[in-house]
């Protein structure tokens, strides 16, 4: 944009996570990737080699554009921009732990979520990746911490294949030639908002021709929207009831995970005729079940409103755009006991969702607000959901790569995602197909679930409980 400077307007919805953000709920995505033991980047004591790791690093960093940039604001509107760290140093971003003795899960779990309880700094580029050794058998782990603006679970696949490889003996290769562009000025800023006044002209020209060409199909268009909106926002006017989850967070995360056999889920997928989302949904449903009841909490009749992203991309995964998703409402019945029946009505939420096209519907809006670059309409989304609180927490789902993927040819093995907690929201389940195994990952506040270790153990019963009863129908 404009000459040798350069700057990049952050999205609707990547903007809505600045935002969202403040010191007590950072807005960043952590994951944890445990390799094998092997490869080139450990030396022959055990420990690894960082300058070959952030030499690897450094060699990826073109595939991922915002990884050498800062965020900063218009001067005008004061909307969120990209713009090239002047200050850039890598090994400000790629750094190294250890784990004392025995290395076990238990140790780096703990370590998961001290990282993930700290924010990231705003001055720099938004993301860390901490490199840990000492893990029992010789393995070593790798902790990213990415800030929500810059990626949703999709695009997050997309970094994990930017840095690792399917080829097991990929040689390193050299980094490609950068020189951070200077910040823009305030001319800048006034001729693209010519230009981006223009964009916007020349859209609205080109919708009302295409209205006037077929109003029948665009009324038709326009009026489903509007009904989808309508169930959307009306979920959202009825805020579900608080929990136990459902409190003033603090600033420390706990970090816990756990799988399961894909093949076993995708046999039982079909035995009940529905799809994984289904069954992820229908597997928190009867863990979060089993967890309140051992906290005491009556149950009968109760529901756990989630938010369920759905991803909205209909082409290739652009990792110029962190976010570009939409939501679902569905509602969780904790408080049915029979498992098979908790299944079909999670079931029949989302063939219901799919028909009314609410998905497209809050896509729409945010499309609509990048459309007329207003971040009048970000805030306001932004501060509706701050103030209506609609969900008791988010359930995200995303299917990962199947095939075997290597860094410095070491081979990973497991790979567990953990999602932000916002305002008054103590746990967060991340699920990933990988490798596979479905993967669980469970992010939750210090202090509102201290027993966060129950949960996969509570992830199995409900697993085995809903196997069985479809076992006991045939």
């Amino acid at each position: 944009m404009g000459g040798a400077s350069s700057y990049e307007r952050l999205s609707a919805q990547d903007a809505s996570f600045v935002h969202f953000e403040d010191a007590g709920s950072p807005s960043h995505v952590t994951a944890i990737a445990v390799f094998e033991s092997g490869g080139r980047a450990a030396e022959s004591n055990g420990a690894l080699d960082m300058d070959l790791v952030r030499a690897h690093v450094a060699s990826r960093l073109h595939l991922l554009p915002h990884y050498r940039q800062r965020l900063a604001s218009t001067p005008f509107q004061g909307h969120p921009i990209w713009v090239d760290d002047q200050a850039f140093d890598i090994a400000c971003h790629v750094r190294h732990a250890g784990l004392p003795a025995p290395g076990d899960d238990a140790r780096l779990k703990e370590l998961a979520g001290r990282i993930a309880s700290q924010p990231l700094d705003r001055s720099r580029p938004l993301w860390e990746l901490w490199f840990v050794e000492g893990l029992a058998g010789g393995r070593f782990a790798a902790i990213g911490k990415i800030h929500h603006s810059m990626v949703d679970g999709v695009s997050g696949m997309g970094v994990l294949q930017a840095l690792l490889s399917s080829d097991r003996h990929q040689p390193l290769e050299e980094p490609q030639p950068w020189t951070p562009r200077p910040p823009p000025g305030t001319l800048e800023f006034l001729a693209d908002g010519v230009v981006g006044g223009a964009e916007f002209s020349v859209s609205v020209v080109r919708e009302a021709t295409t209205a006037l060409v077929s109003p029948r199909a665009t009324l038709g268009r326009v009026l489903g929207g509007v009904g989808a909106a309508w169930e959307t926002l009306r979920a959202g006017l009825v805020p579900p009831g608080e929990t136990l989850l459902n409190r003033p967070i603090g600033i420390q995360r706990r970090a816990e995970w756990c799988s399961l056999d894909l093949q076993e889920l995708r046999d039982l997928r079909k035995r009940l005729d529905g799809s994984i989302n289904d069954l992820v949904l229908s597997l928190v449903a009867g863990t979060l079940r089993g967890y309140l009841q051992r906290r005491g909490v009556k149950l009968r009749g109760s529901q756990l409103r989630v938010i369920v992203p759905v991803d909205m991309r209909s082409g290739p995964v652009d990792l110029r755009v962190g976010n570009r998703v939409s939501n679902w409402f569905v509602d969780l019945p904790v408080g049915e006991s029979r498992p098979l029946r908790r299944f079909e009505r999670i079931r029949a939420q989302t063939r219901q969702l799919k028909r009314s096209e609410a998905a497209q519907a809050i896509d729409g809006f945010l499309r609509f607000a990048d459309w007329t670059g207003s971040s009048s309409l970000a805030l306001l989304g932004v501060n509706f959901v701050s103030l209506m609180r609609p969900y008791n927490l988010i359930v995200t789902n995303v299917h990962g790569p199947q095939f075997p993927l290597y860094l410095l040819g070491a081979p990973l093995r497991e790979f567990y995602p953990l999602l932000p907690l916002f305002e008054r929201q103590g746990l967060a389940i991340a699920v990933m197909s990988c490798l596979g195994r479905v993967c669980f990952g469970l992010s939750a506040d210090w202090g509102i679930v201290p027993d966060v270790h129950e949960l996969p153990g509570l992830v199995a019963e409900s697993f085995a409980e809903l196997r069985s009863a479809a076992d006991a129908r045939r």
